[in-house]
């Protein structure tokens, strides 16, 4: 069975940082890329950021220059360092996985989501 579990959200004051990290387990293939994506209740799921097994990655625009992806492939994990961090990002972030070798931030191709973690930002 494959899992993806997201932990490292929580509060903090705008300027702030936070780190995610998405663990994915149960997944047999090497060739594969994860997305970030968060959303707010009533509104449309929100793609971030993506990274492919080479390393390559992707962001939208609200978070480029702020928000990092990486990847550990020996832990088999993904994370997501938020810098810089405003009120409006406050949401319940999800990370993503799809088969292939290049990424994006449509949420549409993504077969394994987590359950997600908030992160909330106060002014």
């Amino acid at each position: 069975e494959v899992q993806l579990v997201e932990s490292g959200g929580g509060s903090v004051q705008a300027g702030g940082s936070l780190r995610l990290s998405c663990a994915v387990i149960g997944y047999p293939y090497r060739r594969y890329y994860v997305g970030w994506f968060r959303e707010v209740a009533g509104e449309e799921r929100e793609g971030l950021a993506v990274i492919n097994d080479d390393g390559k990655t992707t962001y939208a625009d609200s978070v480029k220059g702020r928000f990092t992806i990486s990847r550990d492939n020996a832990k088999n994990t993904v994370y997501l360092q938020m810098s810089s961090l405003k009120p409006e990002d406050t949401a319940l972030y999800y990370c993503a996985l799809a088969l292939g070798r290049t990424g994006t931030v449509d949420p549409r191709p993504y077969m394994y989501w987590g359950q997600g973690t908030q992160v909330t930002v106060s002014s």
